[in-house]
């Protein structure tokens, strides 16, 4: 799974980096499925957390989240993600059978 995280407008510290990748390893239950993640923190008048995920049979997922703040914006995203990641992966089993 390639990781991509980019910030827009400021950068991030360190400590935040760090919380976001322990929120990302949340998903590694889906990480033989998804080929990239892709996520933006934009900050304007507020942050903007933006994700998207390409799985390997084609399928892309994006979602958006906005916050005053940039740990309740990270967690927003991360929460959304992790069910349509979750949803996605029920779609792909319920194909197989």
């Amino acid at each position: 799974m390639n990781i991509d995280v980019k910030s827009v407008h400021f950068t991030m510290k360190d400590d935040a980096r760090e919380y976001l990748d322990r929120k990302i390893a949340r998903i590694h239950n889906a990480e033989n499925m998804i080929v990239d993640l892709l996520i933006t923190v934009t900050k304007d008048k507020e942050f903007i957390a933006e994700a998207k995920v390409n799985f390997r049979w084609g399928v892309s997922i994006h979602v958006k989240e906005e916050d005053f703040s940039l740990t309740p914006a990270i967690d927003k995203l991360m929460d959304v993600l992790d069910v349509k990641i979750t949803k996605e992966k029920e779609k792909a089993k319920e194909k197989r059978i």
